[in-house]
């Protein structure tokens, strides 16, 4: 699908032929009528009867025209999907509408056999009634526009003939042409989607649509990955969902790890935390974080001094955990409204030491380290001092909950897994929280996992920041919390290792059969894992 995109698009409204779309096909057969009054292939017919100078024979012929489509719609029967579709569109606050060559009685007889969906459930219907000739002109399209109050290029038009795919060609709509199954169309005609079902429609409807804050959604980002194409057999590990590094070998048996990621959710430390971000990543696939380059963009009116201190933290926070400067570049623009800062960083290890999620087999445990939303946890008791405050929290587990800053780092733990005989895969907790954490682990490895939800720990300043914002822990930026998969051999022995140096760990969950998604338990009872749109922090900021 995205690898037809001609152009970027925002929907605000969907259009619906009636006839063949909204309806199943074959209930009129225009064929009939066309050799009853003598009308050719490539004329459309209302055009045909208006063009007739005998007023009397035009008159005759357009009610002809409209008893020939009520008794259509006397025997016509709703799409399938139409019901499903509209409630789609409707869940997602779009205007609906139909715009169509016939006249408005035999759409509202069409109507009583569609059960649930009505003429109520669309905001627009427009049909040759209407003083402006819907098709095939592109004035019916204006025509819907001008009344949503919308701009046509904000319009989706969907229609299984050419009058439907030209009028919004023209109108400079975004249009999808219903194939209805398969079927071959009878026309050569250019439009932007072609679907066989209108089930398939919120899938192309949901390009067009606003995202929320956070990570881009997981199974849009899929789309695109999966249409990459990898020739150079260097890459050993590719892009994809629940792999933060790629993989290049180099050189022999020596690889290179490759990592690349924003801070958009902190003001203060961004310097610190874009270093250490981009460490972690590189430390889960086993190698040692070497070579670091960052982009930094910063809002008009900030002052030298502001920079410097960003450009000195992360001088600071890369000699800190051996990592080397090498360059970047800096930036002043009115297109962000605070500092944001990028990192690149790169790493080195021997191809052997390679932690590759694939190796993931069923069995193995899973462990986490520390507990969830460490680095949510600090952002928002820096970030939301005074508004804590005044929710009551106290002055002590405010300062506890910023300390928490100097915990988000996994490169300690993660340097001992990685050496650990029956490791099998590392990733560290981002964006999205535990819950997308261990969603990302299950697609990468592609195997099934089941978690106790209750061997989780959640830290008691966790759990009072989030009572007191409404915000559920599991949904919550939790860098400095590394996820482990161990063989079950060996993962007693990993446990006493990481315990030994002062870090907690425990056994979550364990690894299912291959397929893809989180089972969870809850007071030894089956639930659903949860699912987050976005992180919950973006609900603050």
């Amino acid at each position: 699908m995205i690898l037809h995109l001609q152009r970027p698009f925002r929907i605000k409204a969907v259009l619906f032929d009636f006839d063949g779309t909204l309806t199943q096909p074959g209930a009129i057969d225009f064929s009939i009528i066309r050799k009853a009054i003598g009308c050719p292939e490539n004329q459309p017919i209302i055009e045909f009867i208006e063009a007739i100078p005998d007023r009397n024979l035009q008159q005759k012929y357009f009610l002809y025209l409209e008893q020939f489509e009520m008794e259509g719609a006397e025997k016509s029967m709703p799409n399938p999907d139409a019901e499903t579709a509209i409630q789609y569109l409707r869940s997602a606050k779009l205007y609906t509408g139909i715009i169509s060559r016939n006249g408005m009685l035999s759409i509202k007889r069409a109507f009583e056999n569609f059960g649930k969906l009505g003429m109520e459930d669309f905001d627009l219907i427009i049909t040759r009634d209407d003083p402006i000739a819907p098709k095939p002109s592109d004035d019916g399209i204006n025509l819907a526009a001008d009344r949503f109050k919308i701009k046509p290029e904000e319009i989706l038009v969907v229609g299984d003939y050419i009058y439907d795919i030209e009028s919004g060609n023209r109108a400079g709509a975004i249009t999808v042409f219903l194939s209805n199954s398969g079927a071959a169309a009878s026309f050569n005609i250019e439009s932007d989607f072609q679907i066989s079902r209108l089930s398939e429609l919120g899938n192309i409807v949901r390009l067009g649509l606003p995202l929320s804050s956070g990570k881009f959604p997981a199974d849009l980002l899929k789309l695109f990955l999966d249409s990459l194409e990898f020739e150079d057999p260097s890459i050993l590990v590719r892009p994809g969902i629940g792999e933060d590094n790629a993989v290049v070998s180099i050189d022999g048996e020596e690889i290179l790890v490759l990592k690349s990621d924003p801070i958009t959710f902190v003001t203060e430390n961004l310097g610190y935390y874009t270093v250490l971000i981009n460490a972690n990543d590189i430390a889960t696939s086993g190698a040692r974080p070497r070579w670091f380059l960052t982009t930094l963009f910063f809002p008009p009116g900030v002052t030298p001094s502001m920079v410097f201190t960003v450009m000195n933290e992360l001088k600071r926070a890369c000699q800190q955990f051996g990592i080397m400067l090498c360059g970047g570049h800096t930036e002043i623009t009115d297109s962000v409204n605070r500092p944001i800062v990028t990192g690149m960083l790169a790493g080195t290890a021997d191809k052997k030491s390679l932690i590759d999620k694939k190796r993931i087999k069923k069995g193995d445990r899973v462990l986490l380290t520390k507990g969830v939303a460490v680095e949510g946890t600090a952002i928002i008791a820096g970030e939301l001092t005074e508004k804590l405050e005044n929710l009551g929290l106290s002055q002590m587990t405010i300062e506890s909950a910023k300390r928490f800053r100097e915990n988000i780092s996994i490169l300690e733990e993660a340097g001992i897994a990685a050496v650990h005989e029956g490791v099998t895969a590392m990733h560290d907790v981002t964006e999205g929280g535990i819950a997308m954490a261990v969603y990302e682990l299950s697609v990468a490895s592609g195997c099934k996992i089941e978690i106790d939800m209750d061997k989780i720990s959640i830290f008691p300043e966790t759990e009072e920041i989030c009572q007191l914002l409404d915000l559920n822990p599991f949904g919550l930026i939790g860098s400095g919390a590394l996820l482990i998969c161990c063989k079950p051999v060996s993962f007693e022995g990993l446990i006493k290792k990481i315990k030994n140096a002062g870090i907690e760990i425990a056994v979550i969950g364990e690894v299912a059969e291959s397929g893809e998604g989180v089972e969870a338990l809850k007071n030894n009872r089956k639930t659903s894992w949860p699912v987050f749109e976005s992180d919950e922090i973006t609900r603050l900021f």
